[in-house]
């Protein structure tokens, strides 16, 4: 299928998800630019094949009062197909290197955005390995420290529990000495007598 103007015009592309490539209104631009450069190109192409069409159909206007006038002129009209002939190559060489240029430019462009494309998920990929690695790093010293203060807290609930016994242990021991202090000195009052106090 052969490329044309209005095939240019009416490409789509589809946008990158990640905001990065070209900027879509230069290439627009550009685009622009090689279509009007392309359809000149087709015009003069369609002049050149229409006036080679009309010299070879041996309907020279232009040359045929020279011919009447002098035999020697005749020459002009061979040569006269073969310059819109030599004029039709440029364009249609023009054509092709602008064709070729934009076919460059567009691989270039592709490969430069599967560089980037490759270099994003590399970068994004290390950054995920970085990120997993200081959170599992974070974790751990986490971890560390609740431990480290989950036995801290156990060895004082231990501490605690032992001055818990020790003190009632204690409270016990004083509070029966109160009251075998109390005992014995109620025994003690009992037997002496009255008149004896008041002594």
């Amino acid at each position: 299928m052969a490329l044309t103007p209005d095939d240019v015009v009416t490409k789509q592309f589809q946008h990158v998800r990640f905001k990065e490539g070209f900027d879509p209104d230069e290439v627009d631009d550009f685009l622009d630019e090689v279509v009007v450069e392309w359809r000149k190109a087709l015009a003069e192409n369609e002049e050149l094949k229409a006036k080679l069409a009309e010299y070879e159909a041996g309907g020279a206007p232009a040359a045929a009062p020279a011919a009447e006038a002098a035999p020697e002129p005749v020459p002009a009209p061979v040569e006269a197909p073969a310059e819109p002939a030599a004029d039709g190559a440029p364009p249609a060489a023009a054509s092709a290197g602008i064709i070729e240029l934009a076919q460059r430019l567009h691989d270039e462009h592709v490969a430069e955005g599967k560089a980037q494309r490759d270099q994003l998920i590399a970068d994004a990929q290390a950054q995920a390995a970085r990120i997993v690695s200081d959170a599992e790093v974070k974790q751990r010293e986490v971890s560390e420290r609740l431990e480290r203060e989950r036995q801290t807290l156990e060895g004082r609930i231990t501490e605690l529990r032992q001055f818990e016994s020790d003190y009632r242990s204690q409270l016990r021991s004083y509070i029966e000495g109160q009251l075998r202090d109390l005992e014995s000195s109620s025994t003690n009052s009992g037997s002496t007598p009255v008149s004896a106090v008041g002594q």
